[in-house]
């Protein structure tokens, strides 16, 4: 996976905070996260079906404790 081209954002609410996570949309549709601290480490990789049951569930407060 070639992430030279990859355009990552992090949310609006971490302001100038260091320790994010960002999020990059590859051309196929496939979303890819990252730790803003070692962005050039490991990334997690999820589909669009994927991606769409973790926003309703964050949407949903299914992770809430």
């Amino acid at each position: 996976m070639d992430l030279t081209q990859a355009t990552w954002r992090k949310s609006s609410y971490s302001a100038t905070q260091t320790n994010c996570v960002e999020v990059a949309v590859l051309p196929d549709g496939t979303r890819v996260v990252r730790d803003s601290k070692d962005p050039d480490g490991p990334v997690l990789q999820f589909t669009r079906a994927e991606w769409a049951a973790f926003l309703s569930g964050a949407r949903d407060c299914e992770f809430d404790d």
